[in-house]
């Protein structure tokens, strides 16, 4: 456990003894679990959703219980327990980061981290996740938004894992640095992107001229059919982008589906191995015990054998 945890665990423990002020006591407390908040309750939810818990409690699902009683959107929910089970699958270790001398990931970046990577991951499971019946890994996979993720390459990969789990980079960090590999813009996307961002300046302007009182109003009706021109070229310009740029993005979605569904067999293939490996060495290092153990007692008739030749 890290110093400034030992430190904040003795100060709790002294001001309870000696009688401090509430509020102190209380922002002590709060200290300690600030760095943890987002994993200790995403940690309950998962707990309450795997044992139905909520029933117990008149809902009738997990997600109006989670509105209704902890008022957490839907949302917010899916990303704490997507982000959490991410955790306890791929960097389990991190679960007992105190937070404060090591970074705990936040839970934005692991719902990117699962979005772009860790699906794969978890369908190139050895063994079934769902296996034990309790649906929680079902539960888990977070619903598809936006386009499909390239597949990454082994080294780009790793990239991640570490920006994510060890140097716990933000979002914003994330998304500038990976987000060009796994959601790369086809062509004509940025001359789209610009000329919507054109439009609606000019559609903003022309509001915003409406408002202002004392211009003269003459030269507000021509700016007005000016910026209305300008939104219909604009318009004009984006209408075969849209359909290019669509279609370029279905085409990108059906590749990348079969990119990944390779990548992910052969992550598979990998964990087979080495489910294989490791079998292997138990079994050799099962046969050396057993050896080992034999040893003496095979020993044991050959020298009663010489004895009674004596």
């Amino acid at each position: 456990m890290a110093k400034s945890t030992h430190k904040l665990d003795a100060l709790a423990a002294l001001l309870e003894r000696t009688g401090g002020h509430p509020k102190r006591i209380e922002a002590v407390r709060r200290a300690q679990s600030f760095r943890r908040s987002w994993v200790e309750l995403a940690e309950v939810l998962c707990r309450i959703r795997a044992g139905s818990l909520y029933e117990q409690w008149g809902y009738a699902d997990f997600h109006t219980y989670c509105q209704e009683e902890l008022t957490l959107k839907r949302a917010t929910v899916d990303k704490l327990t997507v982000s959490y089970s991410t955790l306890e699958r791929h960097a389990p270790d991190v679960l007992e980061r105190d937070g404060i001398a090591r970074k705990i990931p936040s839970y934005d970046a692991l719902d990117y981290y699962e979005r772009t990577v860790g699906d794969l991951e978890r369908y190139s499971q050895v063994s079934d996740p769902g296996e034990d019946g309790d649906g929680e890994a079902a539960n888990d996979a977070p619903r598809r938004r936006g386009p499909v993720p390239q597949a990454p390459s082994p080294e780009l990969h790793r990239e991640l894992q570490d920006a994510v789990f060890n140097e716990g980079q933000p979002l914003a960090e994330l998304r500038k640095r990976f987000d060009p590999h796994f959601f790369p813009q086809p062509r004509g996307a940025e001359r789209l992107d610009r000329i919507k961002k054109a439009n609606a300046l000019a559609r903003k302007l022309a509001e915003i001229l409406a408002e202002i009182e004392d211009l003269p109003e003459p030269q507000v009706r021509k700016l007005e059919a000016q910026l209305g021109k300008l939104r219909a070229t604009l318009e004009e310009l984006a209408e075969p982008l849209k359909e290019k740029v669509a279609r370029a993005r279905a085409r990108a979605d059906v590749r990348a589906e079969e990119a990944r569904a390779s990548f992910a067999e052969q992550l598979r293939e990998q964990a087979n191995e080495a489910e294989l490996s490791l079998a292997r060495k138990r079994k050799d290092k099962a046969k050396d015990s057993a050896k080992a153990g034999d040893g003496p007692a095979d020993q044991a008739p050959r020298k009663r054998k010489r004895a009674n030749e004596a």
